[in-house]
This record gives structure tokens, sequence and C-alpha cells, in this order.
């Protein structure tokens, strides 16, 4: 959560126990501190390094904050105040649907959407996604919330309305290329052509893996171990291709 009106950047004990495993190993002690509030005083138990990533076609923005710890409130989140959002140049502001910018750059913008925060129950919450009808009306009451349950379970195993496949998870593929001899036949071939219609096919089917987010462009400031077969530079808009597609066909 993003707070223009908070002076620093906090996050409450109660939501990091109930979400994080042996955080208490991470904090870092501070003298006890006393924050007005509202509803009166919160005590501050020490600060926590939390990294962010927000993600974003043109280049990711990676943060990693300080949060400070709070005893006696129930915020469900963590809330990035004034202090981050004037160090990295975060701005927020109103159009006909709220965005957010990156150091004032138009091309860093990020659509806001508005949650209203409620309690639901998740399988009532994923059959609003899946929506009724899409069940079949031969399926019993108690074999309809079976496969609620399943399908709850296995959630980031698919995509649905107009989510993009590439947000599915769970179904990579491990590739072994052996570069020892003797090659494999379909190795044996000869590189991709350099051809101008060659390069035009790649291009388009780099810009759809894109669009489609199988793929994406990994940020200057991003640590990433990199592990696909197939490397492609980007430069001043071009693409460089280093590795044989047709090496992956099978």
């Amino acid at each position: 959560m993003i707070d223009s009106g908070a002076h620093c950047s906090i996050v409450a004990r109660e939501y990091l126990d109930s979400h994080f495993q042996n955080w208490e190993k991470q904090l870092f002690l501070t003298e006890e501190k006393s924050f007005k509030h509202a509803t009166g005083k919160i005590t501050c138990i020490g600060t926590i390094i939390k990294g962010i990533i927000i993600p974003h076609r043109k280049g990711n923005i990676t943060l990693n904050p300080e949060f400070v710890v709070l005893e006696d409130t129930n915020i469900q989140g963590f809330l990035l105040g004034t202090d981050y959002q004037r160090m990295y140049g975060i701005d927020i502001y109103n159009s006909k649907n709220r965005h957010l910018t990156i150091k004032t750059k138009k091309e860093k913008k990020f659509p806001l959407d508005i949650y209203q925060l409620y309690n639901q129950d998740p399988l009532e919450e994923l059959l609003n996604e899946l929506k009724e009808e899409n069940f079949s009306s031969n399926l019993t009451c108690k074999q309809k919330l079976s496969l609620l349950i399943i399908l709850r379970k296995n959630r980031k195993a698919f995509a649905i309305g107009e989510e993009l496949l590439g947000k599915v998870r769970g179904q990579d593929t491990g590739l072994y290329l052996d570069v020892e001899r003797t090659y494999p036949p379909i190795l044996r071939r000869p590189p991709c052509s350099e051809s101008l219609e060659a390069r035009r096919k790649i291009e388009k089917h780099m810009i759809e893996f894109l669009d489609m987010n199988f793929i994406r462009k990994i940020g200057h400031n991003e640590i990433v171990k990199i592990t696909t077969p197939v490397l492609i530079t980007w430069h001043d808009g071009e693409y460089s291709l280093c590795g044989d597609f047709r090496a992956l066909n099978n």
C-alpha cells in the first residue's frame, strides 16, 4: 500500500506473524518509540527490510525499503510512506483511472486498481471469479465444492478471463542441452538464417511472447539467474539473437 500521508514506511507485527515465519530473525532492534495515532499511541519494536518489485514490461522497479514494525495495529500489508516515495520519485496522480509514476517518467506508468477490502470465503471468491455458469449443471453441490477446493489449491496453475497465460505457474519445462560431442542430429543443423525475413519472424515472435508475458525483459537493477538456453540482447530497440530456436522445437 502507498500512503502519501504516512511520514515513514510501516508494517504491523500481527501481519508479519500471520504471513512470514521466523521474521523476528530479520528484525533490527531499536529504542522503543511511540507513534501518535487518531486512537492513541502505537509502540515501535524495531525495523525490518523487505524487498519490493513493481513489475512493468518496460523495466521492473526494485525497492528495498526499511519498514518500522508496530505493535497494537492491524494494518493488512506493507505501507510505503513518504520517506521512500521521495527517495524513488514515486508519485500518485488522479486521471480517469488512478496511476503511479516512477521518477516522473510517463513511460513508467502503472495502473492502480482500487480494491474494496472485505472478508470473503476463499471458495466463494473463486466461484465469483470462475462464474457459476461455467460449471456443468450435471454436477451436484458436493461435486462442485470438491472441484472448487482443488481449483483453489492449484490456483496458480491456470489463467482465467483476461489473465495472461504467462501468469500460469507450476508447469514449467526443464531443458538440458548437451554441448559435448557427439551432438544430437537436431543441433547439427546450420544456424538460423540472417535474412531479413527470418529476422522479421523472430521479432514478431518476441513481441508476441512479451505481450503474452511468456518472456519479459530483465531490468538493469534486477539480480536474476538466466537459465534459458535462448539468449536475446536488446539495444536501442533492436534485437540480436544468440542461439538456435529450432533446437527447442521438440
